[in-house]
């Protein structure tokens, strides 16, 4: 019975971390238990893990059908691109456009180009964001990043560096590889992290030598950002500092990672879109899903008797868990995303079926029930594995993963193929692991002779 109620426990650890990520927002508690009353209002929690880079309110992310959003037309200036060359450089726009959009966390953007005559335009759709203009700033922006050392006539003296008293080092944007939010160990800051390319960190490596000791001024769009000194050698990775707030270091970096952008840009059309579909789809799509998963579990408890009761059990912890793994991640819900999460409480049920059915077999060539349950689940996890695998193989071509052309890469069928995908490695979670040891630890086997 150790290793039973040892699988128990997490279990019970699992599913009650679920239901906290899972709880819904602005929850009204109140009750009174004799002198003790109660009434405040819950919602889920903030994480935020500073050691591990953690900033995160969890809550449902809906998509644009289902939230409305902004929609912005960007109109490329292409006077100064060659005729051959325009088609890729509004490529090369609209793929810089779409890396800021998701380094600025909206889920399930939609960035497409659009080239009618003369006119080279980019469309952005952005669910659920209100702040128009900080993203039509983050969007438009080229964030030019250079390194910059004292002059000698400014170096002995103490007032704040400029362009003016500052000379280049020959290290800009384009020396980094990636840059990210990063959280200071000593005081819990949020700072900008950065790697550099090969080429720039040898460059990094020899100004920091030579500037040992000494201020190295960070200049970003020929504003001063900060001007830490030197402590050490820099050749690969080094840190950004400069008091920012997270929201600042969270700018700073996604537009460090994102790039310049080959051509100017200028909005030409900006406007809030109202939600498609709305709350009565939202509704109306839970209630699909409730009544779908009564149905199963009223399907399950009538013909397998207890053994369905713990499949019921299971499937409610398959649910917990897959939609707090919806707000872990996060994963934006579209109507098409939905629809792939009710498609795949049916299939979650499949595996306790296959399951049961070998159980029957076992037992009608006359095992012992125990030993019956252990050869079910032993012969059953074949066809599981390989029924799981191919549904997994079809989620993962509609997400299309490596932007193929010759394959849809919307956001609304990715959102479809990863609620898909979640749904069939929980189910797989739930169906072996779950329901194996519920079954251990709760069923009788000597009380019946079949399930």
């Amino acid at each position: 019975m150790k290793i039973p109620r040892f699988a128990l426990f997490f279990i019970l650890i699992i599913t009650t971390l679920a239901l906290v990520v899972d709880l819904p927002e602005n929850l009204p508690l109140r009750f009174s238990l004799g002198s003790v009353e109660v009434n405040r209002i819950i919602n889920p929690p903030h994480v935020f893990l500073p050691f591990l880079g953690l900033d995160q309110k969890l809550t449902t992310h809906l998509g644009l059908d289902l939230q409305g959003g902004t929609q912005l037309v960007l109109e490329t200036d292409m006077h100064d691109i060659p005729v051959t060359e325009r088609n890729t450089a509004l490529e090369s726009v609209r793929e810089i456009i779409d890396r800021r959009v998701n380094f600025f966390g909206v889920s399930e953007p939609l960035v497409q180009s659009a080239h009618v005559g003369d006119s080279f335009r980019v469309i952005v759709e952005l669910p659920g964001i209100k702040d128009v203009n900080q993203a039509t700033q983050i969007l438009g922006q080229t964030a030019q990043l250079e390194f910059r050392e004292l002059s000698s006539e400014a170096s002995e003296a103490a007032f704040l560096p400029s362009l003016q008293n500052t000379k280049s080092t020959g290290i800009t944007g384009k020396d980094l590889k990636k840059a990210q939010v990063a959280f200071d160990p000593n005081n819990g800051q949020p700072v900008v992290a950065f790697e550099l390319t090969p080429e720039g960190g040898k460059k990094f490596a020899e100004v920091t030598k030579r500037l040992l000791d000494k201020p190295l001024v960070i200049f970003l769009d020929d504003m001063l950002i900060s001007a830490p000194t030197v402590n050490a050698v820099i050749e690969d990775k080094g840190t950004i500092t400069g008091n920012f707030t997270r929201d600042g270091a969270k700018q700073l970096a996604l537009q460090l990672s994102a790039g310049a952008l080959p051509v100017p840009i200028h909005i030409i059309e900006q406007r809030n879109i109202g939600a498609t579909l709305g709350q009565t789809s939202i509704t109306k799509s839970i209630r699909a899903g409730v009544i779908g998963l009564a149905l199963v579990a009223v399907f399950m408890l009538l013909y397998y008797g207890r053994l369905g009761l713990i499949a019921d059990v299971a499937l409610l912890v398959y649910g917990l868990i897959t939609f707090a793994l919806f707000r872990l991640i996060p994963v934006t819900l579209t109507l098409p995303g939905i629809a792939g999460f009710i498609l795949s409480i049916g299939m979650a049920v499949d595996s306790n079926i296959l399951i049961f059915a070998r159980i029957k077999e076992e037992v009608r060539k006359g095992k012992p029930m125990n030993i019956a349950m252990e050869l079910g689940f032993g012969k059953a996890w074949d066809s599981i594995r390989d029924a799981n695998f191919t549904t997994l193989m079809t989620a993962v071509i509609l997400y299309n993963p490596l932007n193929w052309s010759f394959i849809p890469s919307s956001g609304i069928v990715r959102g479809f193929a990863l609620t898909l995908a979640l749904g069939v490695i929980t189910s797989l979670f739930t169906g072996i692991i779950v329901s194996r040891n519920l079954i251990r630890a709760f069923y009788k086997p000597s009380s019946v002779s079949s399930p």
